[in-house]
C-alpha cells in the first residue's frame, strides 16, 4: 500500500481522498464525553419495524442510531452499516442524533392516512441511552404521542426513563401507554461482558418495579437469550424469577439474532470470551441468522412455562411480597 502511494507521488499525482459518508458530510457534529453525535433533521419519524426483528410492534420511533449500551449481539448495528458507519466499536462511540423528530412525529401522527397504531420508542438504540441527558428528545416525543392520543411502549435498559415519569402518567391518561425494560439475563458477569455500558440487570429490574408501582405498565423483554450461555434452565429461573419479583406484567423470550453486521461483532466478542463455543455456534446458527427452529421452539416454551409458574401476566405480584419494599432486588 505505501508503496503503491509513493508511486503515485513521485508522479505528481496524490491518492484520492477517502471519501466521508455521507451522513457525517451532512450532519453537524459534536462531542461529548468521547461520544461523537452526528446532528441530522429528522426526514421521518414513524418506522416500520421489520419482521425479522422478532419484536411484538409493527411500528417505531427512534431518536437515535447506535446506542452507548455497546450490546455485542445487538441488531441495530447493521444500521451503522447502511449509513456507512461503523458498526462495530463505532456503534457505541458515533450515535446519529435526530433532531426536530417530534415537530416530524405530530405532522405524521396527524396525517389522514395514520390510523393511530401503537408505536415503539427506541428500536434503533436506547431512547434513554446517555446523551438523552444532553439532547433531551424525548419529552417533546411523549408529549406529541399523549396530544394525539397515540398508544406507545417505551423499549429501554435505562433508569434515565424515570425522569419522564410525570410525562409517562400524563399521557397514560388519554391512551394506553406501556414500557418494557430489556433483561435478557440476571447475571452480572455477563453483563460486564457483553453489555459493558448498559445498567445491571438489576437497576433495570428496579426500573421495572418503580415503573409498575407509578402506574404504568411495565413488562421484561427476555432479550437476548444467549444460546450455550444464558440457556441453562437455571439462567432461565432466575431471569423469570426476577421479573415477577419486580412486578412485570409480561415476559417476552427473544434468542439471540445474528443479521449481517452483527454477526461479525458478536461473533468476534464470542472467539476472545467463549472460544469453544465458537463452532457449536456455527452449528446452531449455519448461515441464517436465527438460530436452528426447534432450539427457538424448546427455549421460548421454557419460558413460556415458568412465566406461567410465576403468575406474570396474572398474579405475578404475590411474587413481590416476599421482599420489603424498601429492600433491592437481589441476583441470587
Amino acid at each position: 500500500m505505501h508503496a503503491v502511494q509513493e508511486s503515485l507521488l513521485d508522479a505528481g499525482t496524490a491518492p484520492p481522498p477517502i471519501e466521508r459518508p455521507r451522513i457525517e458530510r451532512q450532519a453537524v457534529t459534536r462531542a461529548f464525553d468521547g461520544v461523537t453525535c452526528h446532528e441530522v433533521r429528522a426526514r421521518t419519524a414513524v418506522e416500520r419495524v421489520p419482521e425479522a426483528a422478532e419484536l411484538p410492534f409493527q411500528w417505531s420511533v427512534s431518536p437515535y442510531r447506535g446506542c452507548e449500551s455497546a450490546c455485542a449481539y445487538c441488531a441495530a448495528r447493521r444500521d451503522h452499516r447502511r449509513l456507512g458507519l461503523d458498526a462495530g466499536a463505532g456503534f457505541a462511540s458515533t450515535i446519529v442524533v435526530k433532531t426536530g423528530l417530534a415537530d416530524r412525529l405530530r405532522r405524521e401522527l396527524a396525517a389522514p392516512k395514520w390510523e393511530g397504531a401503537p408505536v415503539a420508542l427506541g428500536v434503533a438504540g436506547d431512547c434513554y441511552q446517555p446523551v438523552e441527558d444532553v439532547y433531551r428528545l424525548m419529552p417533546p416525543i411523549l408529549r406529541a404521542l399523549a396530544d394525539a392520543g397515540n398508544p406507545f411502549t417505551v423499549l429501554t435498559k435505562s433508569p434515565l426513563i424515570l425522569r419522564d415519569l410525570d410525562l409517562l402518567r400524563e399521557a397514560a391518561k388519554v391512551a394506553p401507554v406501556r414500557a418494557a425494560v430489556s433483561v435478557g439475563f440476571v447475571d452480572d458477569r455477563v453483563r460486564r461482558s457483553v453489555e459493558p455500558g448498559a445498567a445491571t440487570p438489576q437497576r433495570r429490574l428496579e426500573v421495572c418495579a418503580a415503573l409498575n408501582d407509578a402506574g404504568i405498565p411495565c413488562g421484561v423483554l427476555m432479550a437476548p437469550i444467549l444460546p450455550l450461555i444464558t440457556d441453562s434452565p437455571d439462567h432461565l429461573l432466575a431471569t423469570v424469577r426476577r421479573a415477577a419479583e419486580a412486578g412485570a406484567v409480561s415476559v417476552t423470550p427473544i434468542v439471540l439474532r445474528l443479521p449481517s453486521g452483527t454477526r461479525e461483532w458478536y461473533l468476534a466478542w464470542l472467539e476472545r470470551e467463549h472460544p469453544g463455543l465458537v463452532p457449536r455456534y456455527q452449528a446452531l446458527y449455519g448461515r441464517s441468522p436465527v438460530a436452528d427452529a426447534d432450539y427457538r421452539r424448546r427455549i421460548t416454551a421454557q419460558v413460556h412455562s415458568l412465566a406461567e409458574a410465576y403468575g406474570i401476566g396474572r398474579d405475578s405480584r404475590r411474587w413481590r411480597r416476599r421482599r420489603s419494599p424498601a429492600r433491592q432486588l437481589t441476583l441470587a
